[in-house]
């Protein structure tokens, strides 16, 4: 897997001047457009989108203080449609707009080619299983919040903080299968998981029923989940552990990402200090 995701990055490097086609990306590292920019995210902790445009204005900064083109030539020739906004874009990257930097021969940040390699750390292993479900609802409170990938979300801490307990008591009542219990649900996340871009948090229940008028819900259709356990210090090892999926256990394992639901069923201890969990991840088989 980290072999043909390498491909893909050469393709990138070769067509930084041209179109890149996520779904040609895609067709080079034998896996969906979903998976490779949810795996890229966590490998490289920043979108595929952003790490293209990032090598594209490093290698156009070269040319700019090369000074063999005209401005305007290095704007088209990667890919931007007027001199203005090559130069919003260069500035966002660089801190200095094109012309400033060939005046002054400024100093420009340069992002590096990344490529991927596979780095054995500790003997433990990851506990996980493989599970078929056929279509369930999530029902409870649903809000839209940003994500966050260190430390507490406060705006879903608040929020839960929000439901009073004759609501949270009726949405654990309706709990009839696995995950059991009062779970967090996430849903229609930004493909990038870039910091503070937004989805759908469910506090709710994994269940086959419909849900109560006054309750969110959301239908999720039949498919394989894979299944991860951890314990450890709360929320530290929660985020660890969604990392770890991505870095470790996709690489290594004949499964991608499919479109749906992240399902976390959270049991903390009675100082909040730790906590053992569960995570549904909803995958696919890929071919051997």
């Amino acid at each position: 897997m980290l072999e043909r995701l390498n491909e893909a990055l050469e393709h990138i490097e070769a067509r930084l001047d041209g179109p890149i086609e996520v779904a040609e990306l895609a067709r080079i590292a034998v896996t969906s457009e979903y998976h490779l920019r949810r795996l890229f995210s966590a490998l490289a902790g920043m979108p595929l989108s952003e790490y293209v445009r990032r090598r594209r204005l490093t290698v156009a900064g070269a040319e700019v203080l090369a000074g063999e083109r005209t401005l305007l030539e290095v704007a088209v020739r990667f890919g931007y449609g007027s001199g203005e906004a090559f130069a919003r874009a260069f500035k966002a990257v660089h801190g200095v707009g094109p012309g400033e930097a060939r005046r002054a021969g400024a100093a420009l940040h340069s992002q590096p080619r990344i490529s991927f390699r596979l780095v054995v750390e500790g003997s433990s292993g990851m506990r996980y299983r493989v599970v078929e479900k056929e279509r369930f609802h999530v029902v409870g409170k649903k809000v839209r919040v940003p994500l966050v990938h260190e430390g507490m979300n406060p705006a879903i801490a608040d929020f839960i903080r929000g439901i009073d307990k004759e609501t949270t008591r009726r949405i654990a009542a309706l709990s009839d299968q696995a995950p059991r219990g009062v779970v967090g649900v996430s849903d229609d996340l930004d493909p990038s998981r870039a910091e503070g871009t937004e989805l759908d948090y469910y506090h709710g229940v994994v269940t086959g029923s419909a849900a109560p008028d006054d309750l969110d819900s959301l239908t999720v259709p039949a498919g394989t989940w894979a299944v991860f356990e951890s314990s450890g210090a709360f929320p530290e090892s929660l985020q660890f552990l969604w990392r770890d999926v991505f870095t470790q256990w996709f690489p290594s394992n004949p499964y991608r990402g499919r479109p749906g639901p992240e399902i976390l069923r959270t049991r903390l201890s009675r100082d909040a200090a730790e906590a053992d969990a569960e995570l549904w991840i909803p995958v696919e088989r890929t071919a051997t």
